[in-house]
C-alpha cells in the first residue's frame, strides 16, 4: 500500500494540535509544531474562518488517517468492513486501525512512531504466532504473540528504541515482556485504549453522506 512520505510535522501544523507523528521527538523543543503554532504555508498565519459541519468531520477522518499512517483508499475500505461488522461502526473502525501490526508494534514500544514500526516490520524483523509477518496492514487478533526475529545489530536498535519509550505506558489490552521483547494480545481493544482524542462518530456521519 502507498504511504505519505511528505515532512510529517505541517501535518501536525494542518491539524491545529499535536499528532506526535515522530513520537518522542515531538516532545522536544525542537517541534515544528510547537515553535509555529498555525497552519503551514504563505497564509497561515492569516485569519482562520470558521470551520462548516462538513469542514469539521473531514478534519476529523484526516486526524485519524495521519495519526495511522493511512491513505483515503485504504481508510475507506476499513470503514466499509467496519460498515458491515456487528457492532457500532465508529468503534468498529478505530479497532481495526488499532489491530494493525505497525500499530501494535508501535504500542508495545518497539518503535518510536508509528512510522518506524511500519519501517521494522517491512524489514521482516517481526514475527507474530512464530511466523514472519512483514505486512504492516496485518491485523492481530486475541492470543497472537508478536515478538522480535532479528540479528543482534537490529535487536540493539530496538532496544534503544524500548529505552526511548519507556515512558510510554502499554495499553491494556497488550501484555509486554520487555526482557524477551515478547507481546501478547490479551483483548481486542476498545475505544477507551486509543490515548489520543478521537471523535469517531464524525466520520461515520461523513461517509454517510
Amino acid at each position: 500500500m502507498a504511504r505519505y512520505i511528505g515532512a510529517v510535522c505541517r501535518l501536525c501544523r494542518r491539524q491545529g494540535e499535536k499528532l506526535f507523528l515522530k513520537g518522542t521527538k515531538c516532545q522536544t523543543e525542537k517541534c515544528a509544531a510547537s515553535k509555529r503554532a498555525y497552519p503551514p504555508g504563505q497564509h497561515g498565519q492569516g485569519r482562520r474562518q470558521k470551520l462548516s459541519n462538513y469542514g469539521t468531520q473531514l478534519k476529523e477522518k484526516q486526524k485519524v488517517k495521519r495519526i495511522y499512517g493511512v491513505l483515503e483508499r485504504q481508510f475507506r475500505k476499513y470503514f466499509e468492513v467496519a460498515s458491515k461488522t456487528k457492532g457500532v461502526t465508529g468503534k468498529v473502525l478505530l479497532q481495526l486501525l488499532e489491530r494493525r501490526l505497525d500499530n501494535v508494534v508501535f504500542r508495545l514500544g518497539l518503535g518510536i512512531s508509528r512510522a518506524q514500526a511500519r519501517q521494522i516490520v517491512r524489514h521482516n524483523l517481526i514475527a507474530v504466532n512464530s511466523r514472519r509477518v512483514n505486512i504492516p496492514s496485518f491485523l492481530v487478533d486475541k492470543d497472537d504473540v508478536i515478538e522480535i526475529k532479528a540479528k543482534d545489530k537490529a535487536k540493539i536498535k530496538i532496544k534503544d528504541n524500548l529505552e526511548l519509550s519507556k515512558d510510554r505506558t502499554v495499553p491494556s489490552w497488550l501484555e509486554f515482556n520487555g526482557a524477551q521483547m515478547k507481546g501478547k494480545v490479551i483483548r481486542l481493544p476498545e475505544k477507551n485504549d486509543i490515548q489520543q482524542p478521537i471523535q469517531e462518530q464524525l466520520i461515520v456521519e461523513l461517509y454517510s453522506k
